[in-house]
C-alpha cells in the first residue's frame, strides 16, 4: 500500500513537470513580446497551443527561430513543428516531452504614441529668415515581423514594452522631422495649412526606419507646430501691427494711447506739448495739435519750429514780463472751444479746464 502511493506520487510529481496547454493572455496594455515561462518544464508530446487574435507564437530552440504560428489551436506534434523537429533531429517520431522557449507577439496597434521636439528646430524661412521651429503630434504601429523584432530588438528578455520602444522611436521621428522641416521650403506661416501633407511626407520617409525593427507604423499626427515662446511674440505683434493697417497705422494708436496716459501723469499734459498752462500761445499750439492728432486718428503733426516772437505777442509778452496781456473775446472762445473738446475726450481733468478757462478769462481785452 505504502509502495504503491509511494509510486503514484512519483508518477503525479514527474506528469506535473510537463506542459500541456500552452496559451497567454495579455494582462497589461503596451506588452509586444512576452516569454512563455519555461523554467524547468517541458512540453509534452500533443501538448495545446493557443494563439488569439492580435497574437503570433513563435518557438525557439538554443537562439535559433523555428517555427511561428498565428490566430488558432494547435496541437504540437512533428508534423506542426517541422522547423523544430529538424533542429532537435529526434530520433524518436517526437514522441518524448522537450524543451523550447516559447515567444509570444501581440500585433495590436499601439495607439496614441506621443512625440515631439524637446529642443527647437533651426531652418531657414523665406519670410522670417533663421527661425526656430517645435513640433509635436501623435503616431500608432503595431508588430507586422516577430522574427526581425526577436533579432533586432528583444534577444533573450523575458519581455518587452511599448515604453521600452518610445525612446528609440521618438529619436527617429524627431530626425526625421528636422530633415524635413529644412527640406520643404514651407514658410512658416503656411505650416498650419500644410500639417496632413508634412505628416505624410514623414510617415514615408519613417516606414523603413520601423520596418527595420519588424514594425509597421500605422498612423503618424502632425498635431501643432509653434514658435518658441519669445518668438511667438514677435510674430504676435507683427500680425497685430498687420491686422491695423501697416506701420503708419500702429504709429497712429501709439500716438493716440499715448495722449490719455500723458494726461494721467503728473503734470498733465505739460511733458506731451510743453504745457497748456505755460501761455496762451503754447495753449492754442497745444490744442491744435491735439485736435489734429485726434481727427486723423492719433498722430500729431511735428511742430514747426516758430519764428521769434514779436514784442507785442501775448506770449512774447508773458516771457519778458511776466504781465498776461490782453485778448480778444473771439480768442478766448475759440481756445475754450478747443479745451473743452479735450476734457470730453479725458484728455484734460475738469480741474486743468476750470484753470484755464479762469486765466482766459481774465485776460479778456
Amino acid at each position: 500500500m505504502d509502495g504503491f502511493d509511494f509510486k503514484r506520487g512519483l508518477m503525479g510529481f514527474a506528469k506535473k513537470q510537463f506542459i500541456d496547454v500552452i496559451h497567454w493572455t495579455e494582462e497589461n496594455d503596451g506588452i509586444l513580446a512576452y516569454r512563455y515561462p519555461m523554467q524547468d518544464f517541458e512540453i509534452q508530446n500533443g501538448a495545446k497551443l493557443t494563439v488569439r487574435d492580435s497574437q503570433i507564437a513563435v518557438f525557439v530552440d538554443k537562439g535559433q527561430l523555428a517555427d511561428v504560428f498565428g490566430p488558432g489551436l494547435y496541437t504540437l506534434k512533428t508534423d506542426t513543428l517541422p522547423l523544430l523537429t529538424n533542429l532537435k533531429n529526434w530520433d524518436k517520431l517526437f514522441e518524448s516531452p522537450f524543451k523550447s522557449d516559447v515567444y509570444f507577439f501581440s500585433t495590436r496597434l499601439q495607439l496614441d504614441r506621443k512625440w515631439g521636439t524637446p529642443n527647437p528646430v533651426t531652418i531657414r524661412d523665406k519670410d522670417f529668415g533663421m527661425v526656430r521651429m517645435r513640433a509635436f503630434g501623435i503616431y500608432s504601429y503595431r508588430l507586422a515581423d516577430p522574427k526581425k523584432f526577436y533579432k533586432e530588438v528583444m534577444g533573450t528578455r523575458e519581455s518587452y514594452t511599448a515604453d521600452d520602444l518610445d525612446g528609440q522611436l521618438r529619436n527617429l521621428v524627431i530626425a526625421g522631422i528636422s530633415g524635413l522641416f529644412g527640406e520643404s521650403g514651407v514658410p512658416f506661416i503656411d505650416m498650419a495649412a500644410n500639417q496632413t501633407a508634412l505628416a505624410e511626407k514623414l510617415q514615408e520617409r519613417l516606414v523603413p526606419a520601423f520596418e527595420r525593427y519588424g514594425l509597421l507604423l500605422d498612423s503618424f499626427v502632425v498635431q501643432n507646430v509653434s514658435l518658441p515662446e519669445e518668438l511667438q511674440q514677435l510674430l504676435d505683434k507683427r500680425i497685430g501691427i498687420n491686422m491695423i493697417g501697416g506701420m503708419q497705422a500702429y504709429t497712429q494708436m501709439q500716438a493716440a494711447d499715448a495722449i490719455p496716459l500723458a494726461a494721467q501723469n503728473e503734470g498733465g499734459l505739460a511733458g506731451l506739448g510743453a504745457g497748456l498752462g505755460v501761455g496762451l500761445g503754447t495753449g492754442q499750439l497745444v490744442g491744435q495739435a491735439m485736435a489734429q492728432a485726434l481727427q486723423t486718428g492719433g498722430t500729431a503733426p511735428a511742430a514747426t519750429p516758430a519764428a521769434p516772437a514779436s514784442p507785442a505777442t501775448p506770449a512774447n509778452a508773458a516771457a519778458a514780463g511776466g504781465a498776461a496781456a490782453a485778448i480778444s473775446a473771439d480768442e478766448v472762445a475759440a481756445t475754450l472751444e478747443k479745451l473743452h473738446g479735450l476734457m470730453t475726450k479725458g484728455i484734460l481733468t475738469q480741474d486743468e479746464f476750470n484753470a484755464k478757462k479762469a486765466e482766459l478769462l481774465g485776460r479778456l481785452a
